[in-house]
């Protein structure tokens, strides 16, 4: 057995550089007797001759050998370590084509089928969609309202909180829709979620029933996705063209929606904005139809072309629209703090459903948070990024037209955090692109993975530019078209120059 080949595989793997070296001997060790490289029976190497042959402290190994012993992986003798027979029946058996998978025993109906996403966020890559850029966040005046919050925290605010949110922050909230969104509200309207995702499961649990209709996106937002099949409702994928969701006469007389899920300011992810008029059109339907709108107002603090579009909730009176927003792209996605805003004749039943669910808490964040938005820091911290995401925007759409203006065209460009790229040759495929495109260190989601239903006719990517400094901007873009240029030019091999 060649264990420091052995060792050198199992450390190169992602997420674990770093680690020591007591930590790596002992993982590797159990991954070869988990996965049948080390099968039972198979006696280990002694102790010091492994310590020589990995150039590493005999006690790095006897801790290794000892932790197993512990686990029940291996099992000492005199001669030396065993693998343990017990371990022989921990690999899983390889199923073979004609025996695929089964779902595990106990996942709900509900649960199955949900797309499979990778968390790139945390990756820290350029072109990731939805962060905002963290080192602009000012988190020394954070923290000093964090500490001022604690100091002046009554004993009585360490107990479970009110459901639906400390009063300081619901309060702020409305005042600060009312002034910058348009929206309609009083304070008891307001609701205070653990971020847009906890705010679409109340949507759906509270306002349909199992089996009910939601129209979403196509292509759309998979949170939303997830969120309504979980509840179990039918979802629907209603096309979405240049001015943003497109039902027609037929869908709404032959699929009537409960519920019509909309990212109205910046679509999620093809990013275009929802025209006044598509806008009117859609709160009419849903008046007729007796369903109600949620409107998730994504990347609507950030617009940078043209006044900022009101709310929907705020067009018309009482609009049939239960309105979600967050603070994790203004501020930062670990605070966990979104909010739902109910039409008034449904705040008292949501008020009630969430006494009933869950127990709120968190007050010195909401209390912080309260401040940060009373002292108008907020607000300065809006326009601060809004110069930064438009210099970055402008950067990523000179870079575009430059390196891939011929191939492809930019949408969604007028706001928000990220734009998409759509492919004029529908021969590429944007999944092949984003693939090889992370084998270069690039992340962009494709298009046509955002699908609701049957497929949609978006081909295309979907780029961030929050985090991505300008200076870099133009480096990238070539990066990313020498990967499209070559999938699209792989026939003829007869690449375009810039």
């Amino acid at each position: 057995m060649d264990y420091a080949l052995l060792l050198d595989t199992f450390a190169r793997a992602p997420g674990r550089n770093g680690w020591p070296r007591q930590r790596l001997l002992h993982g590797c060790l159990r991954a070869a007797i988990r996965d049948g490289t080390l099968v039972a029976g198979t006696r280990l190497a002694p102790t010091r001759t492994l310590a020589d042959e990995l150039g590493i402290a005999r006690n790095t190994v006897l801790y290794a050998y000892e932790q197993l012993a512990s686990e029940g992986y291996v099992v000492p003798d005199r001669r030396g370590t065993v693998v343990a027979a017990i371990a022989a029946g921990l690999h899983p058996a390889t199923p073979s084509p004609s025996q695929p998978l089964q779902p595990k025993t106990g996942l709900a109906r509900r649960a199955q089928g949900l797309r499979s996403t990778r968390n790139a966020a945390s990756e820290g890559l350029p072109f990731v969609p939805g962060v905002p850029d963290l080192q602009a966040f000012p988190l020394a005046l954070w923290r000093r309202l964090l500490e001022r919050a604690w100091r002046g925290l009554d004993p009585a605010l360490l107990n479970y909180g009110d459901p639906a949110g400390e009063p300081a922050l619901r309060a702020a909230i409305a005042d600060y829709l009312r002034a910058s969104r348009g929206v309609v509200c009083e304070a008891d309207q307001v609701f205070i979620t653990d971020g847009a995702q906890a705010s679409l499961d109340l949507c759906a649990r509270a306002c349909a029933d199992e089996g009910d209709t939601v129209w979403i996106e196509n292509p759309g937002y998979g949170g939303a996705l997830a969120a309504f099949r979980g509840a179990g409702l039918a979802v629907e994928g209603i096309e979405v063209d240049l001015e943003g969701m497109a039902p027609t006469p037929r869908d709404w007389q032959a699929r009537p929606p409960k519920l019509v899920y909309v990212t109205p300011s910046h679509q999620y992810p093809v990013g275009v904005v929802m025209s006044l008029a598509r806008r009117m059109a859609l709160i009419e339907g849903a008046r007729q139809a007796g369903a109600l709108i949620v409107e998730d107002d994504y990347d609507s603090e950030f617009r940078h072309e043209g006044a900022p579009l009101a709310a929907m909730q705020g067009l018309v009176p009482d609009a049939p629209v239960l309105y979600c927003g967050t603070f994790s792209k203004t501020m930062f996605p670990g605070l966990r703090i979104g909010f739902l805003v109910a039409p008034a004749a449904l705040a008292p039943g949501l008020a009630a459903m969430r006494a009933q669910s869950y127990a709120s808490g968190r007050a010195a964040e909401q209390l912080a948070l309260a401040e940060f938005l009373r002292s108008g820091a907020f607000m300065a911290h809006l326009r601060r990024m809004r110069r930064l995401y438009r210099q970055r925007r402008d950067a990523l759409t000179a870079a575009l037209e430059r390196h891939l203006g011929r191939i492809a065209e930019v949408h969604g460009a007028s706001a928000g955090m990220h734009l998409s790229l759509r492919l004029l040759d529908q021969r590429l495929s944007d999944v092949a692109i984003a693939r090889h495109a992370r084998e270069q260190g690039i992340i962009v989601n494709p298009l046509s993975t955002h699908a609701v239903g049957a497929g949609t006719q978006w081909n295309g990517l979907m780029l961030g530019y929050a985090q991505v400094p300008v200076e870099q901007m133009d480096g990238l873009v070539r990066r990313l078209a020498a990967v499209v240029y070559l999938l699209a030019y792989a026939d003829t091999r007869s690449i375009p120059q810039d």
